[in-house]
Parts: structure tokens; sequence; C-alpha cells
């Protein structure tokens, strides 16, 4: 008889943060040093760009297959951002979960807590607080993408996001990126080692005892 196996299912891991305050840099170095984990793709029927990938950048859909799809139950977490829906698709998430793979999300809050409600064991979430307001400001004007009255937006919409951090299971403050991104990587690992995620440890102690 075979011994019994320990099999890790996967887990959700959010990353949010308003814009400039690095969430986006910490994700891209995540999937460039985790072999083991994935970025979810989103679903949305905003118009394909030119650049594009269906199924690779997003889901593409009417929005009618996007309603039928919510309707079902099928999405995570949704939303309508500009006229345009976007959610997060169920089955594929499962999928790599149950195979033990990781899944990154780079959402909003209100995505988090609408992920939280379907599957609140899977899900760890992380916030990435900027040092300060000013730094903040500072950053998204060394960015220089954005006009003065698209910054004011956006530092408006910072003090949204802000103020719900402490929704969050763990907070990080930004003010040095290599360190940020060091503990973003150690609540990954010790997240995975969770005793909840892990199948099979009872019948594998309990073997190895008898």
């Amino acid at each position: 008889m075979s011994e019994p196996k320990m099999i890790r299912r996967g887990l959700m891991l959010v990353l949010s943060s308003p814009s400039g305050a690095g969430k986006s840099t910490i994700a891209r170095h995540l999937l460039d040093s985790e072999r083991n984990l994935e970025l979810s793709v989103s679903a949305t029927t905003r118009a394909k760009r030119g650049s594009e990938i269906d199924g690779v950048h997003y889901h593409f859909l009417s929005e009618r297959q996007f309603h039928a799809m919510r309707d079902r139950g099928d999405l995570l977490e949704w939303a309508e951002v500009h006229a345009n829906f976007y959610g997060t698709p169920r089955d594929p998430v499962e999928e790599a979960l149950s195979q033990g793979r990781d899944v990154l999300f780079d959402i909003d809050w209100q995505g988090t807590l609408q992920l939280k409600k379907a599957a609140r064991k899977d899900v760890v979430s992380i916030f990435i607080l900027p040092p300060s307001m000013v730094e903040l400001k500072s950053r998204l004007i060394r960015r220089a993408e954005d006009a003065d009255e698209v910054i004011e937006r956006r530092l408006q919409n910072a003090r949204v996001e802000i103020s719900h951090w402490d929704e969050y299971d763990y907070v990080i403050v930004n003010d040095d990126l290599e360190r940020a991104f060091a503990a973003v990587k150690a609540i990954v690992e010790a997240e995975r080692h969770k005793r909840e995620r892990v199948i099979g440890a009872r019948s594998f102690v309990e073997t190895m005892l008898s």
C-alpha cells in the first residue's frame, strides 16, 4: 500500500494599493521569481486592442456572455469600470488551486471583498501603502504619464483606497522596494505552509506515527 501524500492547495494572492504605491512593480517581480504563481486573467466586455491576445491579456466577451456568467455564479468577482464590465472567471482559478498552483490578483478593495465572500479560506490579501501622501504625489509626478488634473484625481482615489487598508490580512509600507518585495515573498512562503492548505496532512502524520 502506498504511503499517503501531502498535497498543497494553491492560494489566491491579492495585491492592492493606490496608483503609484508600487503594486504593479512588486507583482511583476513576483511573477518573474515564482514559477508556481500565475496571473489571473480577467474577463471583460471592452473592445480588444490591436496588441492584445484573447485568453492571454483578457477573456474578451460580449455583454450578453458576461452577464450570463455573472448570473450563473461563474465569476468570483466583477465590477463595472468606465461603462465596461470586468470580472474573474471561477473555473480557471479553481482548477489552478486544486493543482497546487497559486493565482495572483491585481484588484481593488471592492474586488477583494467579493473574492473573500466567494472563497475566504483561499484568499491571502496584502495592501501596499505608500510612505506618505507627499511621496505618493511625487511618484505620480515622476512617472510623467498623466496631466495635473489626472494626478489630482488619482490622489483623491488613493484616499478612498487607503481607507480600506484594515480589511486586508497584511499591510506593507513600500518605502523601499527591495524590502517591500521581500516582505511579500515571506508572506507568500508562510501562507503556502499553512495547515489548512495542506491536504492529506492528517493521514500522513497518522501513518507516520502508527
